[in-house]
């Protein structure tokens, strides 16, 4: 799987929950140093003996999601766990300096969600991602590859970052907000969604270059997506986009309300 990858020796790669060190070892031939971060004590100790004589790897004791990236170019390959995939992924591709090349081994149904499709079909997270970065599947993995065989199928996943983003990045927060506002107004249509954003005039310009008259946020591919974006930011009044501005934040209090109430919530006696 390394391999498969665009890792050489001039790279600084960040190893994530290395474990035994099996993927390290492998690694340390191919790129210039690994930072290997290991949450478990016991692990991490047995790391740094192992490598004891490898100059060009650190083992850092610390949970990645309270670790701060390096500040120099870097690329990353990890057998993530499962369940920290979106808090990882976000830590990963939302940070100031995000890797050139994120490779993680996840879930196939996570990867899809990820990657989205360029038919339509989309979700949230891939559109949001997709103007700053190419997404592919680079290989399916065996379930017999692991022991014990796991109960669902796993992949590896390129996250290449984009030299020429498709939106400008200082547009980012401006685009994020724009997508998170449209997915979830709960309407029936995409064009429904911002019927408080653009004018009836606007709505009709648009569905006559992109014929989305009934499509949902879901079914826009990544293109539609980015020309609605760009006629919503030169043609809405601020007035206007200021309905749109912070929904990512709205989005997020109301996900940790959620999650609050989920964990105060007393059991039934």
């Amino acid at each position: 799987m390394v391999s498969l990858t665009d890792i050489n020796k001039d790279d600084t790669v960040l190893e994530i929950g290395p474990g035994k060190g099996i993927i390290t070892e492998i690694l340390l031939k191919k790129a210039k140093n690994v930072i290997a971060i290991e949450l478990d004590h016991n692990l991490a100790q047995n790391l740094k003996n192992k490598f004891s004589t490898s100059s060009n790897v650190e083992i850092v004791e610390a949970d990645f999601l309270k670790f701060e990236t390096p500040k120099h170019p870097y690329k990353v390959f990890s057998n993530i766990p499962f369940e920290f995939t979106s808090r990882i992924v976000d830590k990963l591709l939302l940070s100031t300096n995000p890797p050139q090349n994120t490779y993680l081994i996840m879930q196939d149904l996570a990867a899809k969600r990820y990657i989205g499709s360029s038919t339509g079909e989309n979700t949230q997270v891939s559109i949001l991602l997709q103007p700053f970065y190419k997404m592919n599947i680079l290989k399916h993995i065996d379930r017999r590859e692991y022991e014990p065989i796991p109960n669902v199928d796993t992949v590896l996943v390129e996250f290449k970052k984009r030299e020429k983003p498709l939106i400008e990045q200082k547009l980012a927060q401006e685009y994020r907000d724009f997508v998170i506002y449209g997915y979830n107004q709960w309407k029936a249509t995409v064009l429904q969604s911002f019927d408080k954003v653009f004018s009836y005039k606007q709505q009709k310009i648009i569905e006559k270059n992109l014929h989305i008259r009934n499509k949902k946020p879901s079914e826009l591919n990544i293109d539609e997506w980015i020309f609605l974006f760009k006629t919503y930011m030169q043609y809405v009044s601020d007035e206007k986009k200021n309905l749109v501005r912070g929904s990512e934040r709205l989005l997020q209090q109301k996900q940790k309300n959620i999650e609050t109430r989920y964990k105060t919530r007393k059991k039934p006696s």
